[in-house]
């Protein structure tokens, strides 16, 4: 299956921290979590952007964009993925991935030919829930093999997590603190609900800003940095 480019946003200042990117998502994932903001992106079916079009763009934008952020979906489901990053480095913009980390031997040639700069790996539960949570079938060793490969790589990394109260609890939350622990950087993320939600809107529920504060105290100190 080919890859294909079914969104794009021109400027974004918060998908690549301290860089203005564009962000471009690519179609399908071999996740099917409950809280995903891009279920549109998932399992769309509407006609793709075309490659050159995308590229005319960061050509004229050279001098307001600083990086381009490959987001989806899931980019490392497709092989082509390498070329179309080698493209955009070539052109002279900073690269950031974001992933869920299934696809490590794909993430580690990327590293290997200096096609990284950023990477965010979504961490979803503890490991023994994983499956529960994501809608699918998961070798939580792929997971973990993408987290030392990440944590080696000497690229800037970040790991985070979704906090939904339907899908994760406190003890998820610290068990994942302490399998990342000496990790540069780990962001809790608050669930944030609406129309585009895989399940629907007002069905899951985010954490109270007083949680996630506590939590983050709790954990804080295993971390370089710990944001929420």
């Amino acid at each position: 299956m080919a890859m294909e480019i079914c969104e794009m946003e021109k400027s974004s200042f918060i998908d690549y921290p301290d860089k203005i990117s564009t962000v471009l998502f690519i179609k399908g994932c071999n996740f099917k979590c409950p809280y995903c903001h891009n279920s549109h992106i998932v399992d769309n079916d509407k006609s793709h952007i075309n490659i050159e079009e995308i590229f005319k763009f960061l050509n004229k934008r050279k001098k307001f964009i600083d990086a381009v952020t490959i987001s989806g979906g899931e980019p490392t489901l497709y092989d082509d993925i390498y070329d179309l990053i080698k493209e955009i480095k070539d052109e002279g913009f900073h690269v950031k991935l974001d992933t869920n980390g299934t696809n490590p031997n794909r993430i580690k040639k990327l590293l290997e030919n200096n096609l990284l700069d950023y990477i965010a790996m979504d961490i979803k539960t503890s490991f023994d829930k994983y499956e529960d949570v994501v809608n699918s079938i998961v070798d939580v060793k792929k997971i973990k093999e993408s987290i030392q490969i990440i944590r080696n790589s000497g690229v800037d990394y970040e790991f985070r997590t979704t906090l939904c109260k339907e899908l994760i609890d406190k003890e998820d939350i610290l068990n994942i603190a302490e399998y990342l622990k000496g990790s540069k950087k780990y962001i809790l993320q608050n669930f944030r609900d609406g129309d585009l939600v895989m399940v629907g809107k007002n069905k899951l529920h985010p954490y109270e800003n007083e949680k996630i504060n506590e939590i983050k105290e709790e954990i804080k100190d295993l971390f370089e940095i710990c944001k929420v």
